[in-house]
């Protein structure tokens, strides 16, 4: 991996994070929002309807990822404790690996994490608003959220096309 693919990805991991408070701070600048009183923190809010596919939902999510496991009060603080560690961890991984498409993973799941962590620290809760409910997608999300799915999958991905190739390696050609 070269010295400048290196580079990108440390510029990529604040990009994700400043397209993600960005599109947070948008959304709860947003007129409708604020009529609702979606800023109270206390509820989901309303619905703006852009398309058959995609809405703007505002949602409040004090769980984790899609929701799951809502807390407050101290396990507020264990959950960006937690997400702090694996973020560290994923970033001591990133910088060990000499894998290009591992690092690129790590980099938007590090970005997408501190994200999240920021909203958590400030809010309490996350902020969500992506909602593709219309092709029946349950749950909103935000850009941090979709960071983390990317690079999850494509840390999945490029683990099985290591052991892939270490398995081709093993085994040689046979002609």
């Amino acid at each position: 991996m070269s010295q400048r693919f290196r580079i990108g990805l440390f510029i990529l991991i604040p990009l994700v994070v400043i397209l993600d408070q960005w599109s947070k701070w948008l959304v709860l600048k947003t007129p409708v929002f604020n009529a609702l009183g979606c800023l109270d923190r206390t509820q989901a809010c309303g619905k703006i309807e852009l398309s058959s596919v995609f809405d703007l939902s505002m949602v409040w999510n004090r769980g984790v990822s899609f929701g799951i496991a809502q807390s407050e009060g101290l396990m507020r603080w264990v959950m960006v404790g937690v997400t702090a560690l694996i973020a560290i961890g994923f970033a001591v991984w990133l910088l060990r690996t000499a894998r290009a498409l591992s690092a690129l993973a790590l980099a938007l799941v590090i970005g997408g994490a501190i994200g999240n962590v920021i909203d958590r620290v400030r809010f309490g809760a996350v902020v969500d608003f992506l909602d593709f409910s219309g092709i029946y997608f349950i749950w909103v999300f935000n850009v941090a959220d979709a960071a983390i799915c990317v690079g999850a999958v494509l840390l999945f991905v490029d683990q099985f096309l290591m052991s892939r190739d270490e398995h081709s390696a093993g085994t040689g050609s046979k002609s």
